[in-house]
């Protein structure tokens, strides 16, 4: 797929982000191979890999040679490079100067000015619940001598390339991490450490030990040792700035019940692994004993071990038998009569459960979430939609809940809804969304083969690629029969046969008679095989098999399809899913009500009501900011209407030079005149939008075969550079045109560009050359100029230095993903990528690693890295230090603030990742210099959430967008925000089509004291800095880069990813540490494949626009 169709997610039925043509219209967009990206499940973690020692940074790396020994007293040359790499200041390109930097600017309001104030950072002996300065309070003086060395922040003009003194925290003896010796968690820090053994380097979640000074004169925080002792931070208050409007949320408040509440343990035998199986024994029990024996309670149960009563039953433990009918034989016994089973359940009491912490949670007068409450709660509420619909997840499904939409090959998407209970500041809060998936239709399985290949299967034989297909779409999959009158009994399937129908024999009695499978049908159902050139179905064990013809069999309705979408399959998905704002909430409202939870015996049960009322919640639209372009065009800033704007009249604030490019043409469509006129109007383009563009390239456009990207590359490459190389220089950029269906071509494409020749291309698709509009080739001219090391925009505050918490002091902001393999692909890696800003106050570039860990692990195992080198002992590396040297090396100053966005992690992993990742953070810091500590704020990004918001009037086009939505930078940070945390939803994007879902927020650790405007404000300004359209973005950038990074990488990989529906986007990879590839040690000590090395000059750039 072309990196200029852009990249879209299946985000119930809408695109992920549009592209805004910078001449202002709507980009077209194809939903073509690899445009849609599914996104994938995240499961818990795993073991961490092996490290590296090689730098990469935007402007410059060091040789693997460069990681530097840990040493006891510090110094040493962390942050030295041993060998000059490209250095250079902060602009690079033809950009001009910019103007007004350091002039005192315009008063924000709710955004403090750093000549006013002097900020109190918590001390360590402060945990979730010490004192810290609120919004519109007056600041405390800071009482430890000097913060920064003198830097506050009030900083004068311009980037000094002097390195001004760090804030020094705590001196750290850093040779082995070290544990506190007292239980007194966080907050001890003045106390005493005891040493642990080098052999526990390994420990996931250990404490950074910081001596030596007392917490008054400490900005730092220990890292947390345990879950136990880490508190996330609270609220700093409610944010004031913007203009302030009513929004409708689909929560709906739940009263919370005054029942007394017990927990019994249920153990059923024999065991079984379905909940339908315990659900159906259990739901037996109660119709046969509920009055007789279970005190005329309604119960409500798990589907596992766990049962909850409102009130005591009449007995601490007693046990029950319970015949069922097996309804699937999975064996196919030849008896007409189904197998009954007997279950034994024991039925003991555990405990009862607290719903008066529960109150005080909400209240926001207790910590901890009391998660066992919260849970009966949710069991309560889905014991009647589990009985009436298909559960998948924490959604209902049903053909009933709507349309059934046909998406072929076999499969059907059906309605439903998502219900989950969450505690908010109004208390108790049912969150309701509309939902779609996919569900293997119930068709007789001759047609669903038909459909899944596509063609009439009777005319010719199976081949064997048609077998594997059919055998991996079938398996698992449960059928009826249907010749034998009204007896459907069910089986699972296993398998195909290797041999055809008529060629099937199988012993019928123990005296060895055999019959074929076509004469046995016939003499027993009276029933005569047709296709019997196709193979049986397998549904037995291979010590019984038991084969059935296709003919004969039905595929049982309600089967969720769990595999992987193909790309027509997700269009048609989407086409289903996509809702205007107002049609979506009229389906929640009308879902809540056809719900009745006023008759949901359940509910009634446990006290439970819930209002029908949308939540209205109170929000603010924060301005959007004011954007410099270059002093020589003749706009030269702009200030977005409605999260968008354009290039007209416009010249990019650093734009980059080609000097040297060459053009390969993989399309047999486009003829070399074509070719040669598309490539002439983009350079033009490129020239127009303030680029340093040669029109012509250095060799004409050549035409090749898909099938020999490889050769046709690399002898494109060694023509162009025959030339160039005897003048000293190098090709700059490969324009390459392909097929619109390319299948793997623009993954191979990318991995040899970039691991291989070391050059960054820009592809375009054929549709787009014959089309050439304005508005496209200028939205690839902001693509190429990124990743030749230009700027396309800057926001004024970066410049002015009016961003809190940014501008006073070299900040370096990180963005970090982990992407996994889709379902079913059970061997290949997950992969991790971060990425970091290269300039400072800009905070524009970022450059970006990726690395390849254990199969599905979420926490980042490449942050930090400690190995044995036989010549140089104990080696540090990782993505952070080298992160960390990169900006170094591109400022030529130390980050003295970390803000990290982390992507993709959902709320029961919070712990796990804060807890791993701060602390690897925290050593990488060490590794630089012994007491080098700059204060981190680390922040969740959520896009996986349920919660949509809505105009409250949607007729008033004073509060919508044009489709409907609310307007971009609406925040809401009450009402259905979190009871006592720091968390925001932030919709920073205009919709284009469906509902807009905003962005959630959640800050796990934060020792930069973000009030709430400053960090809302600055997350919404950076969204309108992504680099590859003229619209702000609905995630921070940072975030959405590591996450095109990722996705990248796995084209290094598996380079035919685009042609099964996911996205094709971009990415960074890093190459091996001394002495062979890089790889990751997967669970069971198996090492995980390593991806191909980057070359060093691609690193320093953002390819992966």
């Amino acid at each position: 797929m072309c990196d200029l169709d852009m990249a879209m997610r299946v985000e119930n039925g809408r695109p992920h982000q549009a592209q805004n043509g910078p001449f202002g219209h709507k980009t077209a967009r194809s939903y073509q191979a690899a445009s849609i990206m599914v996104r994938k499940k995240r499961t818990g973690p795993g073991s961490s890999g092996e490290t590296s020692g090689e730098a990469s940074g935007a402007s410059g790396q060091f040789p693997p040679q460069q990681a530097e020994r840990t040493q006891q007293h510090g110094g040493g040359r962390g942050w030295v490079p041993l060998q000059g790499g490209r250095g250079g200041g902060q602009h690079q390109g033809r950009g001009g100067h910019y103007q007004g930097r350091g002039g005192p600017g315009s008063h924000h309001p709710g955004v403090r000015q750093p000549e006013y104030h002097q900020r109190e950072y918590q001390g360590q002996g402060q945990g979730r619940g010490g004192p810290r300065p609120r919004g519109g309070g007056m600041q405390q003086p800071y009482y430890g001598g000097h913060r920064g060395g003198g830097v506050g922040r009030n900083v004068p003009p311009g980037p000094s390339r002097t390195v001004p003194e760090l804030h020094q925290a705590p001196y750290v003896q850093y040779q082995a991490p070290v544990v506190s010796s007292s239980p007194s968690g966080p907050g001890s820090s003045s106390q005493p450490m005891a040493e642990v053994s080098s052999g526990q380097v390994q420990q996931q979640f250990q404490q950074l030990a910081i001596r030596g000074q007392t917490p008054t004169s400490q900005e730092i925080q220990v890292a947390p040792a345990s879950s136990k002792s880490v508190r996330f931070p609270l609220r700093p208050g409610k944010g004031t700035y913007g203009d302030r409007c009513i929004v409708k949320a689909n929560h709906f408040f739940a009263e919370l019940p005054d029942k007394d509440l017990h927990q019994y343990d249920v153990s059923i035998t024999p065991e079984v692994t379905s909940r339908g199986v315990n659900r159906a024994v259990m739901g037996e029990l109660v119709t046969l004993y509920r009055q007789s024996h279970l005190g005329g309670r309604l119960p409500a149960y798990d589907g596992r071990k766990s049962l909850y009563t409102a009130g005591p039953l009449p007995f601490t433990s007693r046990t029950f038998e319970i015949t069922l009918q097996d309804e699937e034989d999975s064996l196919g016994g030849q008896g007409g009569q189904r197998r009954e089973r007997v279950f034994r359940v024991v039925i003991k009491f555990a405990a009862r459960a607290d719903l008066h912490h529960l109150a005080m949670f909400l209240a926001g007068r207790q910590a901890d979430a009391p998660q066992e409450a919260l849970q009966v709660l949710d069991i309560v509420l889905r014991e009647l939609p589990t009985a009436r619909y298909s559960p998948v997840g924490r959604s209902f499904y049903s053909p009933n809940l709507g349309r059934r939409q046909q998406l072929g090959e076999g499969l059907e998407s059906w309605r439903g809804f998502y219900q989950s209970i969450r505690p908010t500041q109004m208390g108790l809060s049912l969150n309701i969304d509309m939902s779609s998936t996919a569900f293997i239709e119930p068709l007789p399985v001759i047609d669903f083969v038909a459909q899944l290949l596509n063609r009439d299967i009777s005319v010719r034989p199976l081949s064997d690629s048609d077998r594997v297909k059919i055998k991996k779409a079938l398996r698992g999959v449960k059928v009826e029969v249907t010749h034998r009158g009204n007896m459907r009994r069910k089986y699972r399937i296993s398998g195909l046969t290797s041999q055809a129908t008529r060629e099937l024999s199988f012993p019928v009695d123990d005296r060895g008679t055999v019959k074929t499978v076509v004469q046995y049908f016939l003499e027993t159902y009276g029933f005569s095989i047709q296709h019997t050139t196709l193979p049986c179905l397998q549904v037995g064990n291979q010590q019984r098999p038991n084969y059935l013809p296709m003919e004969v069999c039905k595929i049982v309705e309600g089967q969720r399809y769990s595999k992987r979408l193909n790309e027509k399959q997700i269009t048609a998905l989407l086409k289903v899913t996509c809702q205007r704002p107002q049609e979506r909430e009229l389906d929640i409202l009308q879902t809540v009500h056809h719900n009745a939870y006023y008759e949901d015996p359940y509910a009634q049960e446990f006290g439970i009501r819930i209002d029908e009322r949308l939540a209205a919640v109170e929000a603010r639209v924060l301005p959007p900011p004011r954007l410099k372009y270059h002093d020589s065009g003749r706009e030269k800033d702009v200030l977005p209407r409605v999260g968008q704007w354009n290039m007209m009249n416009k010249k990019m604030v650093n734009g980059g030079r080609v000097s040297n490019w060459a053009c390969i043409n993989f399309s047999r469509n486009v003829q070399d005149s074509a070719a040669r006129g598309f490539c002439h109007e983009l350079a033009i383009m490129c020239q127009i939008s303030g680029m340093d563009f040669a029109l012509e390239p250095v060799l004409p456009p050549v035409t090749a075969r898909p099938e020999h990207v490889e050769r046709a590359l690399k002898a494109r490459y060694q023509d162009a550079m025959n030339i160039l190389r005897p003048q000293g220089r190098e090709l700059d950029l490969l324009i390459v045109i392909l097929p619109d269906n390319n299948g793997s071509l623009y993954g191979d494409l990318k991995r040899i560009c970039e691991t291989d020749l070391g050059l960054v291309s820009q592809c375009c698709l054929t549709k787009h050359v014959f089309k050439m509009s304005k508005q496209y080739l200028a939205n690839v001219a902001l693509k190429i100029n990124v990743k030749v090391g230009g700027r396309n925009t800057v926001l004024v505050d970066a410049l002015t230095r009016r961003i809190p918490l940014v501008s006073d002091r070299p900040t370096i902001i990180f963005g970090a993903d982990v992407t996994h393999p889709h379902p079913g692909e059970d061997s290949s890696p997950s992969i991790a990528a971060v990425v970091a800003s290269q300039d400072w106050p800009e905070v524009t570039k970022y450059a970006g690693l990726v690395s390849a860990q254990a199969h599905r692990q979420e926490l980042i195992q490449d942050l930090f890295k400690v190995c044995q080198d036989p010549q140089r002992g104990t080696v540090t590396g990782g993505m952070i230090k080298e992160l960390l040297i990169s900006f170094k090396r591109a400022t030529g100053q130390k980050p003295q603030r970390i803000i990290f966005y982390r992507d993709g992690v959902s709320e029961g992993q919070f712990y796990q990742v804060l807890l791993y990742e701060l602390d690897a953070i925290r050593k990488a810091c060490a590794s630089l210099e012994p007491n080098y500590q700059p204060p981190v704020t680390f922040v969740v990004v959520q896009k996986r959430h349920h919660t949509r918001l809505f105009a409250n009037n949607h007729n008033d086009q004073r509060t919508v967008d044009r489709s409907g939505n609310i307007l971009p930078g609406t925040v809401v940070d009450s009402k259905i925000c979190h009871p006592t945390e720091f968390d925001f939803y932030l919709c920073s994007h205009a919709g284009i089509q469906g509902t807009s879902r905003p962005a959630h927020y959640h800050v796990l650790w934060d020792e930069n004291k973000f009030t709430a405007d400053e960090l809302q404000t600055l997350t919404n300004n950076l969204c309108y800095t992504y680099a590859r359209c003229t619209r702000s973005v609905s995630i921070v950038p940072p975030a959405y880069y590591a996450h095109l990074a990722a996705f990248r990488a796995r084209f290094y990989m598996e380079p035919d990813t685009s042609d099964s529906g996911s996205i094709a986007s971009a990415a960074t990879s890093r190459g091996p540490p001394p002495g062979g590839a890089r790889s990751s040690r997967a669970a069971g000590n198996v090492a995980v494949r390593p991806l191909p090395a980057l070359k060093e000059n691609v690193k320093r750039v953002m390819f992966y626009c």
